[in-house]
């Protein structure tokens, strides 16, 4: 008689529901929309450092940035642009012509052209009726296919906009020559099952030559929204590292990927391996640390403490890991502290080759416990309360501001 499998995979059971593309392309948003977080702010030098890892990580599309925010935002995306990246660099723009020039003048290869919507943006942001969206969408659109650029196109707030018009306006601009559709839930309030009934609509009715996606992750959704949307046919998943970005950021870039490599069985050209290098150097240079649980990265993510997992893991790691550290580079902890049991003990004195009987392990757990129960917490405790302040007020502080204020000359009208 064979021997049982060790864990049953139930994921091919629902392969025939998916309409995954033969190619995946994946686009980081890191360097655009993940610096948008607030208190991150990239120097030009560290854009292209991250770029370069992302590029070597086989990262497909780089968002370097929206060039006409400042001169040094520009300087980054033609850094970026002009670095010999394996990855495509593209630079966003909104639908105003001078936005598309300045990307025409940076030397990226990629634009997206973004614009919103849904009527509260429309109304109350933009100040544009619909007609107006069209007819700046197809102008920008034509300045950059006149100008050689593959034009990717977005709307923010689509799955909230009227669909009758979310549809006029893609096909408008796929027949204008965007070449690339991409759909924005930019507050993230899509669900698996609803999103994946409103990109199958979406399909049917604009039948777009490459789909895109772009998923906030306002309700920790962001990562199977973009999932789902993988299959039903999105070929382009945006994502950022560590999940960074606007409010509570968008779809995680490694989640997204070991998803799509280890539960699909779906190649994404990354090298997953060097994954957590790639986080790290995000979370340094973005300031934002990377939380303790967070998935497949984080600092807990292959850490065992509890005596049932720790004994688990050492008879087989698949009891309580569903993949080896190594293939995101992490590796495996055991932790030793109050929950610790003695097989972790034993396996720790192997270290150095030493075994003991059992009446001096227990004393020894014991003491284990004891001292971790008895440890303060007061230095957490301040690193708790000084990280909460950097983040309740970041950016320019007020003090800061009126200084710049009185700097330039502004003075106070009393009424």
């Amino acid at each position: 008689m064979p021997e049982p499998r060790l864990v049953e995979n139930y994921h091919s059971e629902t392969a025939d529901a998916r309409h995954i593309p033969s190619s995946i392309e994946v686009w980081d948003e890191t360097l655009r929309d993940g610096e948008q977080m607030p208190g991150v702010h990239f120097t030009p030098e560290e854009k292209l450092e991250i770029a370069r890892l992302l590029s070597d990580v086989g990262v497909g599309v780089v968002n370097a940035g929206i060039p006409v925010v400042s001169e040094e935002e520009a300087r980054a995306v033609r850094l970026v642009a002009h670095a010999g990246l394996k990855a495509k660099v593209l630079a966003a723009a909104r639908t105003v012509l001078a936005d598309v020039d300045a990307v025409i003048d940076s030397g990226a290869t990629h634009i997206a052209i973004f614009v919103a919507a849904s009527h509260v943006h429309l109304k109350y942001k933009l100040k544009m009726s619909q007609s107006q969206v069209r007819a700046a969408s197809l102008e920008s659109v034509k300045r950059a296919k006149e100008a050689g650029l593959h034009v990717a196109f977005v709307t923010e707030d689509t799955v909230r906009a009227p669909f009758d018009f979310v549809e006029g306006l893609y096909r408008d601009v796929q027949d204008a020559g965007a070449d690339r559709l991409v759909v924005a839930d930019t507050v993230g309030i899509m669900t698996p099952l609803t999103f994946r009934w409103y990109l199958t609509e979406f399909v049917r009715r604009v039948r777009p030559k490459d789909l895109s996606v772009h998923c906030h992750n306002d309700f920790g959704l962001a990562t199977a929204n973009t999932l789902t949307a993988v299959e039903c046919g999105a070929r382009a998943p945006q994502v950022c590292v560590n999940g960074i970005g606007e409010r509570a950021g968008n779809a995680s870039l490694e989640e997204v990927v070991l998803d799509l490599e280890a539960l699909y069985g779906v190649s994404t050209g990354i090298r997953t391996e060097k994954l957590h290098e790639l986080s790290r150097l995000v979370e340094e240079l973005s300031g934002i640390p990377v939380a303790a649980n967070k998935a497949l990265v984080g600092y807990n993510a292959f850490s065992h403490e509890a005596g049932i997992h720790t004994h688990g893991i050492l008879a087989h790691t698949l009891t309580y890991e569903p993949m080896q550290p190594e293939t995101v580079g992490r590796r495996r902890q055991m932790i030793l502290g109050k929950h610790t049991g003695k097989a972790a003990l034993v396996e720790k004195l192997k270290e150095h080759g030493i075994t003991a009987a059992d009446p001096l392990l227990l004393e020894l757990l014991r003491r284990v416990k004891t001292e971790t129960e008895s440890r303060s917490k007061s230095d957490l405790g301040r690193f708790i309360r000084d990280y909460r302040a950097l983040f309740e007020r970041p950016g320019i502080s007020d003090d800061e501001f009126w200084a710049m204020v009185a700097a330039v000359g502004i003075r106070t009208v009393r009424s």
